[in-house]
């Protein structure tokens, strides 16, 4: 059983959560598009229900509250190195489904393909995950296709209105700030998530590809339009390619910080090693990687594919290559 309650007491007890949680959540950032006096709809810190974006999918994924894009891992001098401390407050995540499922893929690479991942682990453990609900499919999105439409796996759901607010709670250390409402405020009900039956697209994906997959043209019909910008890789909540950066201080050349930076598989040079070689030189060589990583490779080690179908990738090219007809058309060629 889930929760009626009224806005006003659902607004104070939001406000009790942001005294003990670090909240994030899809908001809009005004005027901070990529373009001039655009909006944007990204994950950052927020302090009321009515800051946090429900109505619409954040143009960014959640995975920065995870992933830093720019996270230090320690700091050197001569002759020591210091971890930072990790983050005071747990958090409190506000995500979709298909978001949601994508947590599964990132914990396969950081705490299942080898050695657990000491900052993304730390991080991990002291995060709750509160579902927000798709009550119809967003034009880009294929998460049915991909089974991520719907998930059970929260600690939370919320669903709201200008006047009430309805709640599902798994987690015992939030449904205590359920109990610290005065009686009668709480009206037990059902409550179900939200989400969509069918999206606008659609995408099937048959038990395997032939290896002619390799040589298809399409390949290159795709990639000579691929720019190379990397904006697929940093909106996707399933990508995880980073690079390292050693920061020297100004005042002393043999103290500073190494970091770990987002970077993507798309990028030119991002695969070139010593001695001038480079795994991948063209666009097209790339972006086949990548659509193979996201429906073939990833699933032969773990058992599920990478992609969640949340469709921010079909949204934010800048050259409108379309990830759903690229994957539609090796379907129907590979038949």
């Amino acid at each position: 059983m889930g929760y009626q309650i009224p806005r006003e007491a659902a607004d104070q007890l939001f406000g009790w959560l942001a005294e003990h949680y670090e909240i994030l959540a899809p908001k809009v950032f005004a005027g901070e598009g990529c373009f001039s006096d655009t909006d944007v709809t990204r994950y950052g810190t927020v302090r009321s229900l009515s800051e946090i974006e429900f109505d619409k999918k954040s143009d960014y994924s959640f995975k920065e509250a995870l992933l830093p894009v720019n996270e230090t891992l320690f700091y050197f001098t001569e002759d020591q190195e210091t971890v930072p401390a990790a983050p005071g407050k747990k958090r409190l995540v506000f995500l979709r489904s298909c978001d949601l499922h994508a947590l599964k893929r990132l914990d396969a690479i950081y705490l299942e393909n080898g050695r657990e991942d000491f900052y993304y682990k730390r991080l991990r453990e002291h995060v709750l995950f509160v579902l927000i609900g798709c009550p119809e499919s967003c034009d880009t999105g294929f998460c049915v296709s991909m089974g991520t439409s719907q998930t059970g796996d929260y600690d939370l759901y919320l669903k709201i209105s200008e006047e009430t607010v309805w709640a599902d709670c798994k987690s015992e250390e939030l449904k205590a700030f359920f109990g610290r409402l005065p009686d009668g405020t709480c009206a037990e009900t059902a409550v179900s998530p939200e989400a969509p039956s069918e999206n606008k697209e659609t995408v099937t994906l048959p038990p395997s590809f032939s290896e002619d997959i390799l040589s298809n043209p399409v390949w290159e019909s795709y990639g000579s339009r691929c720019i190379g910008c990397g904006r697929c890789n940093f909106v996707c909540p399933t990508c995880t390619c980073f690079t390292m950066q050693d920061i020297h201080y100004r005042d002393n050349a043999k103290a500073g910080e190494r970091r770990r930076v987002w970077a993507s598989c798309q990028v030119d040079g991002y695969t070139d090693v010593a001695g001038g070689g480079s795994f991948r030189k063209t666009q097209s060589d790339r972006l086949r990687f990548k659509v193979l990583h996201k429906i073939c490779d990833f699933e032969k080690r773990f058992g599920f594919q990478m992609c969640v179908g949340c469709g921010r990738c079909e949204a934010v090219c800048p050259e409108y290559i379309s990830y759903i007809s690229l994957i539609n058309t090796l379907v129907k060629e590979d038949a």
